[in-house]
């Protein structure tokens, strides 16, 4: 259950333009704003699918019904590149709870790299929708494994997963691993290169948002 935001024409698409554009990522805030939009809309789609209850209220004029949802969602991010894009979701779902992850590529000699994921706090996700963001989704490796972490204990009543772009081979994969899944993601693009970045991508959402990380 893959949704394309940016399958038609619209103002998506004008911000993942600017999010990949050289001359426009040295300005780290427009770089975080452009995530935090896109987590908006998705915040807003997303929220069409969720279960409402009926609730009284009292208008100065009389009473009457509105809507709520049933159950708040719980907002997780991938730190710290998820960051903005979380912002933007939490901006809309403003009553959620939310889980935190701390991975990282952690690279060989060799070229190779594996997911260490060394931090994880989550509420209780029983009987809520479950939305994750991560700006980039390439091989999908850590996102399948933050998922396999939070969902250990845990039986949500909905997964959503965000994204501002994602190669065809990552929601592959991520499809495989949890196939009643829906991904919202704001550009597909069709290939890994040799290092497993997403090409053209848009290079790291991490350093553009908050500043190139030390290497270690």
């Amino acid at each position: 259950m893959v949704h394309n935001l940016s399958s038609t024409n619209n103002l998506v698409s004008c911000w993942v333009r600017e999010l990949r554009d050289v001359t426009i990522q040295t300005d780290s805030a427009r770089f975080r704003r452009n995530m935090e939009r896109i987590g908006e809309v998705a915040a807003y789609e997303i929220s069409k699918l969720l279960d409402y209850q009926k609730v009284a209220i009292e208008t100065p004029i009389m009473g009457t019904v509105g809507l709520e949802p049933a159950s708040q969602p719980v907002l997780a991010t991938i730190m710290r590149a998820g960051l903005p894009l979380y912002q933007g979701l939490l901006n809309y779902f403003d009553k959620a709870d939310s889980a935190f992850i701390g991975a990282y590529r952690k690279h060989n000699s060799d070229g190779s790299f594996v997911i260490d994921q060394h931090y994880m706090a989550s509420p209780s996700l029983n009987g809520r929708p479950l939305i994750l963001a991560d700006p980039m989704l390439a091989t999908g490796a850590s996102m399948v494994l933050a998922l396999k972490s939070l969902l250990e204990y845990d039986q949500p009543t909905q997964l959503h997963i965000v994204c501002a772009i994602a190669s065809k081979a990552g929601i592959l994969y991520l499809e495989n691993n949890f196939p009643n899944a829906h991904i919202w993601v704001a550009a597909i693009d069709e290939t890994l290169n040799s290092s497993a970045y997403i090409v053209p991508g848009l290079g790291d959402a991490g350093d553009l948002s908050f500043g190139k990380k030390r290497q270690q």
